[in-house]
């Protein structure tokens, strides 16, 4: 009888080990990309672990550097790795290792911000977003700078189903710097509770996985590393425009050590301030004494409703900013002296 057929046992070849690439290219982490390699093998197969079954699958990782969770990646079982590196020293190294594995990585010089990812993989791997998620999946072992402005950007696009969710609920596993991490996963009421905890949990099932001690990184980076899973819900826990969302948790959040009636007022001009925050917060019935880090998603969600429905009945309202409302005064009060000036909330 002949035995299970093993499709996950493709091994890269004998390889320099990547400390001895980092030599051979004479590569070093640039501390302006807040770059961190990370070399020990048993930790980079701990990550590619936390993604689930790799077997025959798609794959995307952002910033590859030397390459260390790209082998992980490979010996995982991945059919196809796409690789897209911004900085270009790492180029060679990374087109040695797709000659190691041929056919199976493909080496892309460029942004991740900018990058096209919904060109990167044949069509015929898309699932509908209600069915289970597609056989895609994006890792990375993010440099501090772009690891925030980047899961934003793609929780965007999950909210609008673009970018690399066109093919479905695309899985997402990633480090983050161990603080950011716990803001993303943090609970209702926590101390961690932030913006980034409502704007992640609202759209995905998010996975605190394990952390990483900073001296597993070369250079030593000063914080802890966190490895944080994401996957995107079938239906949104709020059913509203991620922008609009974000304008609500965004003004809550920046006054969060008050109560959040004192963030909903922000989000009216100052002659409707108090008038239209009160009818907000009756509408959405949510206790206007909460602090920011006790509201919960039905909570945010109620307030965004409510806030939709507001801006719906007054034109403007949506693209109105305190802040300009604030300089705009200002600049009335400037004669030759700007003491008379009201100080801009932060």
């Amino acid at each position: 009888m002949a035995g299970p057929r093993t499709i996950a046992s493709f091994r890269l070849p004998p390889l320099p080990t990547i400390g001895e690439v980092i030599k051979l290219y004479n590569l070093r982490a640039e501390k302006q990309l807040s770059q961190n390699f990370l070399l020990d093998m048993r930790l980079t197969d701990k990550i590619v672990r936390q993604a689930g079954s790799l077997r025959d699958a798609h794959v995307c990782e952002v910033g590859p550097g030397p390459g260390g969770l790209t082998r992980s990646i490979l010996n995982a079982g991945a059919a196809d790795l796409l690789v897209v590196e911004k900085d270009n020293r790492f180029i060679p190294g990374l087109k040695l290792l797709s000659e190691a594995a041929p056919g199976k990585l493909r080496v892309v010089h460029g942004d991740i911000l900018t990058y096209r990812m919904d060109r990167g993989f044949p069509e015929v791997i898309t699932k509908a977003w209600e069915d289970d998620p597609p056989d895609l999946h994006i890792i990375g072992n993010l440099p501090f700078s772009v690891s925030t402005p980047l899961i934003i950007k793609w929780l965007e696009n999950i909210s609008n189903r673009t970018g690399p969710f066109v093919y479905g609920r695309t899985r997402l596993t990633l480090t983050f710097q161990k603080e950011v991490a716990e803001r993303l996963t943090a609970s209702t009421a926590s101390r961690q509770r932030s913006r980034l905890s409502i704007m992640a949990q609202y759209l995905c099932t998010v996975r605190s996985c394990f952390t990483i001690p900073g001296r597993a990184f070369i250079p030593k980076p000063e914080v802890d590393v966190g490895v944080v899973h994401f996957t995107p819900l079938a239906q949104p826990q709020i059913q509203q425009p991620f922008k609009l969302v974000e304008k609500v948790v965004r003004n809550v959040f920046q006054f969060r050590r008050k109560r959040c009636r004192k963030g909903i007022e922000m989000l009216f001009p100052e002659a409707q301030r108090l008038e239209l925050a009160e009818v907000m917060m009756r509408e959405a019935d949510v206790d206007p004494t909460l602090r920011p880090t006790e509201l919960s998603i039905p909570d945010i969600r109620a307030l965004a409703d409510a806030y939709s429905h507001l801006c719906s009945e007054n034109q403007g309202l949506l693209t109105y900013d305190f802040r300009e409302e604030l300089r705009l005064k200002h600049l009335k009060r400037r004669p030759g002296s700007s003491t008379n000036g009201t100080q801009q909330p932060v």
